[in-house]
This record gives C-alpha cells, sequence and structure tokens, in this order.
C-alpha cells in the first residue's frame, strides 16, 4: 500500500470532492478513490495531471520534498534559475567559495 494522503490534503484544501477530481481527470470514482486511499499505485501521467490541478511539483505529490512548488522556472526568476544551475556545475570547494561570497555580498548590502 503506498500513501498517497497528500492528494487527499490537496484535494480538500481545493474544496473539491473525489467525484470532481476523477471527473477531471476522466475516470471512474472507483478508481481515483484507490488511489487516494492507497490501494492502488498513480501512474505517472495521473500524477502529472494532479500536479497540473493543485499547481504543486510531483516531488510534492511523491512525498519527496515538502516544498509544494518546488525549484520549478515559475518559482525562480531566470537569474535564481541561473544561479542554481552554476551553482551545481561548481565542485564543493568552488560552491563553498560561492556561499561565502553571497553571505560577505548580503553583509554589506544590509550595513548600507
Amino acid at each position: 500500500m503506498k500513501d498517497y494522503s497528500r492528494i487527499r490534503v490537496l484535494r480538500e484544501d481545493a474544496a473539491l470532492t473525489q467525484k470532481q477530481v476523477a471527473l477531471n481527470l476522466s475516470m471512474h470514482l472507483t478508481q481515483y478513490r484507490r488511489y487516494e486511499c492507497g490501494e492502488s499505485e498513480v501512474p505517472l501521467h495521473i500524477a502529472i495531471r494532479l500536479a497540473r490541478l493543485y499547481n504543486v511539483s510531483l516531488d510534492y505529490i511523491a512525498g519527496i520534498s515538502d516544498d509544494k512548488r518546488g525549484l520549478t522556472r515559475s518559482a525562480l526568476t531566470d537569474g535564481e534559475t541561473r544561479l542554481v544551475k552554476s551553482y551545481r556545475n561548481l565542485d564543493r570547494i568552488d560552491q563553498g567559495r560561492l556561499l561565502e561570497r553571497a553571505a560577505a555580498l548580503e553583509e554589506t548590502h544590509y550595513k548600507a
């Protein structure tokens, strides 16, 4: 049995019934209920549709992250996205240097 409690919580937060979500996903209510209670595994294509419906990341639905939005393009500016990609391309030592430089810049900015 899988734990898909987040899709139930997301549905309830959106004030939707299981029937409404099942209709939105073009499936039988019984099948959607099986997903929500963990009796059946949610297929990827359904998880994607649920993520779009609730405007959350797949990582959130899967329980991998507690960040509902994840590091999606819509959550970050273009500059932030470039910064994250650059950081990831650095080795650990240079990542540490970059973080030190960012801390120094922040300190300078807040003193001004």
